[in-house]
């Protein structure tokens, strides 16, 4: 059997020093602010996993269906040889594209890379099982920061699905598709999997849903904060809010204080105050107009080959290849 090589470059003493700077930056900030990969402890990827299954939350389903609908011609016009995902996690939604690559065609290796050892283990060792004859090798880091780690050799895509590209402002947006840019040699592709502008009677119910299970993990990352650093915030003592911010077109998610708090983060030897009704925001998602996100693109020095949308024009798939 075809076994999984795992390179390492992120380790959770690395994942502790990032995680201290940005409560740090974000709790003294004025509004406050926490960076959405801090949800994601064991915990928090279970709730998410919980989250995608719901009637509101559309995003994964309608991506999903998408993808099983036009990976043929996704495979017909990349070619690629080497498939990388960032952020793979499960590597779920990606056997759809390893099938579609390895039937017929090119495909010799998939890179998956993640920041948990253990999830992306898990996820190699099973891709390796299911597709003998491909060489797999995950690597462990932290997508915005060490993608000069990613292997180099035969003609890549990188895919980064999900609608996770939302999760960053505009001016981080644009230093990661630069990032991807740099890695990427000319005529090797990026695929982009992005949620698009809609009705918010639709959208923001797909972050604050009836059964409170967005509420739960929105709470959850005080709870890592609680273990990870020592602090002692009441997490039942945050509301959870989702708001559609129109002029910036993104959902952005908030933790709101509902009496006067002081919260200790013993390991920062910090201490935070909260005013009741005061907002602690926690991921921005970000929804796209197909022609804008094009020109974000060719800004980061990409030419868009082909657009793939559902039929309600929920979700897109951008096909861009490195000029």
């Amino acid at each position: 059997m075809n076994s999984a090589e795992l390179e390492i470059h992120l380790t959770d003493d690395d994942l502790t020093a990032a995680l201290r700077t940005d409560v740090r930056t974000g709790l003294t900030a004025t509004p406050k602010w926490l960076p959405p990969k801090w949800f994601y402890d064991a915990r928090g990827s279970e709730l998410f996993e919980a989250i995608t299954e719901l009637p509101e939350y559309y995003p994964t389903r309608t991506e999903r269906a998408l993808l099983e609908r036009v990976v043929g011609e996704i495979a017909q016009v990349a070619q690629a040889e080497v498939l990388v995902e960032l952020g793979a996690g499960s590597a779920a939604k990606t056997r759809l594209l390893l099938e579609a690559l390895t039937s017929g065609g090119p495909l010799k290796t998939y890179v998956p890379q993640d920041v948990s050892v253990a999830a992306l283990s898990a996820a190699a060792e099973q891709v390796a099982a299911e597709f003998p004859r491909l060489g797999v090798h995950g690597v462990v880091s932290d997508f915005t920061a060490t993608l000069d780690n990613l292997p180099r050799g035969g003609r890549r895509m990188i895919a980064f699905l999900g609608g996770t590209i939302g999760n960053l402002v505009p001016a981080e947006r644009a230093a990661f598709l630069g990032g991807i840019h740099e890695v990427l040699e000319p005529g090797e592709q990026l695929l982009l999997g992005a949620g698009l502008v809609i009705d918010p009677a639709i959208l923001v119910p797909a972050y604050d849903d009836a059964a409170d299970v967005t509420a739960e993990f929105n709470r959850n990352v005080l709870h890592v904060l609680n273990k990870r650093l020592d602090a002692d915030f009441a997490p039942e003592k945050f509301e959870h809010v989702a708001i559609w911010d129109a002029d910036q077109e993104w959902i952005e998610m908030r933790l709101r204080a509902t009496e006067p708090m002081r919260v200790t983060i013993a390991d920062l030897d910090l201490t935070v105050d909260f005013a009741a009704g005061e907002e602690l925001r926690t991921e921005i998602s970000a929804k796209f107009q197909r022609a804008s996100f094009e020109k974000e693109l060719a800004t980061a020095g990409f030419a868009t080959e082909r657009v793939w949308s559902d039929p309600d024009e929920r979700f897109a798939l951008f096909l861009a290849e490195r000029r």
